[in-house]
């Protein structure tokens, strides 16, 4: 759920001093980081969420099988 509010914060833009984005962003950036690091350049769009949400999907559903 954290991963989509800091989606959704991301296009509102607010000002990285906002607490709500400090917040989201010391939750999601430790898993987010390492996923961008492995994609290449996507011309300015952001696709590591939706990586790091079908890892998720794919882990729990290995993990529950």
């Amino acid at each position: 759920m954290i991963l989509l509010v800091s989606v959704v914060l991301s296009w509102l833009r607010l000002p990285e001093d906002n607490p709500i984005v400090r917040v989201t962003r010391a939750l999601t950036e430790p898993v987010l980081a390492p996923v961008r690091r492995l994609l290449p350049g996507g011309g300015g769009i952001d696709i590591s969420p939706m990586i790091v949400l079908l890892a998720i999907r794919l882990l729990k559903r290995v993990l529950l099988s």
